[in-house]
């Protein structure tokens, strides 16, 4: 329970403060936000548990502090904030102006470039599964199809090939460069953290201000669906923060609890369902370019694998004794 303390703190003042914004339906609001936030960045949870394992304890402390800054306010406020002011030509200032008080225009106004964040999220978070995919593993989960991307993991830079020829295939099939230059910028993001952070660390081990943020950077990948998802339920932006913001906090106590109770080691398949996950939600978010498809879908899938996952390790668990 004490791992969760502070997110039952934080969720205590962001509900009351959605009371004073808007009454119980403006609190009943908030809390869907925030099963939304958690059921959609459950496997970043797990993901980022990995991660944090190798870091020290100074900086895993900073992910809980500085680290829940960036989400709630940088990625669940300024950064639509930013995105939009972009888009739409306009001064940041004005573009708050809008978020707070003309909350369907400034919709609307996101809707239209939502093309290009599901472009560059879906290829920054490719480029995390085809990496996992296609490493050699000591723990195989589906054995078939990992023992098939190991053996073409073997040729050099397959990930970065294979996310070339589908930056190809979008460009071409959405006829817009704007698309195209989201995409390659999310590979360019991840492939220039990446080459920092194994120039920087020790074994590939992210570690210090490179992990924190590489963590950050995968946060806001997860976070474009629930941000834009999260329209569909309100259009005030203050109430999106708030449930994301708490969402995101207990995803984050979710990571640190996992960490020191060694939940990835007890259950050795968790890592890989929360992987297989990460590659469905990147497809799905590319598959958005085209085509509409609810964030319930995204949950879904993500939620079942992780289940499937788990269940698998414990019973694994169980034969071992």
């Amino acid at each position: 329970m004490k791992y969760f303390f502070i997110s039952f703190l934080v969720a205590a003042i962001g509900l009351v403060l959605a009371f004073f914004i808007g009454g119980f339906s403006a609190v009943y609001i908030t809390a869907i936000l925030a099963v939304l936030e958690i059921s959609l960045s459950f496997d970043n949870a797990i993901v980022n548990a990995k991660i944090l394992k190798t870091m020290d304890k100074i900086w895993q402390k900073r992910f809980l502090t500085w680290g829940i800054i960036i989400a709630v306010f940088g990625m669940r406020f300024i950064f639509p904030i930013l995105i939009v002011a972009i888009a739409a030509n306009m001064g940041v200032m004005e573009t708050i102006e809008i978020a707070l008080f003309k909350p369907d225009i400034y919709h609307q106004t996101l809707l239209e470039v939502e093309k290009l964040i599901y472009a560059f999220g879906g290829a920054f978070l490719w480029m995390v599964f085809s990496d996992f995919l296609f490493e050699e593993k000591k723990v195989r989960w589906i054995k078939p199809i990992e023992k098939t991307a190991e053996k073409f993991g073997k040729v050099n830079n397959i990930s970065l090939i294979i996310a070339i020829i589908i930056g190809i295939v979008i460009t071409y099939d959405s006829k817009s460069y704007e698309v195209a230059i989201a995409y390659f910028l999310g590979l360019l993001s991840y492939s220039i953290l990446h080459g920092i952070n194994s120039a920087l660390s020790t074994q590939g081990i992210k570690n210090g201000l490179m992990g924190l943020i590489y963590l950050e950077v995968l946060d806001a990948s997860f976070s474009f669906d629930g941000v834009i998802g999260a329209f569909a339920i309100t259009p005030n932006i203050l109430l999106i923060m708030i449930g994301l913001g708490i969402g995101a906090m207990f995803v984050r106590s979710l990571t640190i609890w996992m960490v020191e109770k060694g939940i990835l080691n007890q259950y050795k398949y968790l890592e890989h369902g929360a992987h297989y996950a990460i590659g469905i939600l990147a497809l799905i978010m590319l598959l958005k370019i085209f085509i509409h498809i609810p964030e319930v879908v995204t949950g879904t899938l993500g939620l079942l694998l992780l289940i499937l996952a788990f269940l698998h390790s414990k019973l694994e668990k169980k034969n071992a004794k």
